[in-house]
């Protein structure tokens, strides 16, 4: 490749980064409706305001780059989880492997982070939640783990099943997400560590799954 389009590769893949970056902070910080391509490109450093436009196409299309970038680590930490406990019928074995990666991804980051307040929005939007699940759809880890974790729940009723299903959505997102704001507004979070914060969602979740159904 010759040495200016070298140049310019980089210099588009430096760009790129800034712009995700900018728009991952917004986007958490205060909500993907409420910030345009204009601010993005600007917090980027960026002087053309068609930057983002022209790196990324729509809103839609740059979340999906956002949520992108982070599920690949998320999912391999899961593969990883998921190869330890294999053949386990421990439903905690399965419980963690489902929210503990997201957890260890967020211990990981050496900066502040703002991806699990994005994920929060992501998971409860209608107009965006596919947005944050069509990259899961393709994990192959992902789907083996759901599946280990069905083989081992108790017998509930579909509509319950269902019902519970969206209680760990919910808790999972919003636990992981007010942690987040709590350490990106200097305010001490219930748990010391992310690690910690996935134990006391896993007993939660546990329970939460094994509750008794009022008949």
């Amino acid at each position: 490749m010759p040495t200016a389009q070298v140049r310019n590769t980089g210099r588009s893949e430096a760009t790129r980064t800034a712009i995700l970056d900018a728009a991952e902070r917004l986007f958490a910080e205060h909500g993907i409706e409420r910030v345009s391509h204009r601010q993005i490109s600007a917090e980027a450093g960026q002087g053309n305001n068609a930057a983002v436009g022209y790196h990324f196409g729509t809103t839609a299309d740059l979340v999906e780059a956002i949520v992108a970038r982070h599920s690949t680590s998320v999912d391999a930490l899961r593969e990883r989880q998921a190869a330890r406990v294999e053949g386990s019928t421990d439903i905690r074995d399965w419980v963690s492997c489902l929210v503990r990666p997201m957890a260890d991804y967020l211990e990981s980051v050496d900066h502040p982070t703002w991806y699990a307040r994005l994920a929060a929005q992501l998971a409860t939007d209608p107009r965006r939640h596919a947005h944050f699940v069509a990259p899961a759809g393709h994990s192959e880890s992902l789907r083996r783990t759901i599946a280990a974790f069905r083989s081992c729940l108790p017998d509930l009723p579909p509509p319950v099943l269902q019902e519970r299903g969206e209680m760990a959505r919910l808790l999972t997102v919003h636990v992981y997400a007010e942690r987040e704001t709590a350490l990106a507004e200097g305010r001490e979070p219930a748990r010391a560590t992310w690690s910690e914060c996935a134990d006391g969602l896993v007993d939660a979740l546990v329970g939460l799954w094994t509750a008794p159904v009022t008949t």
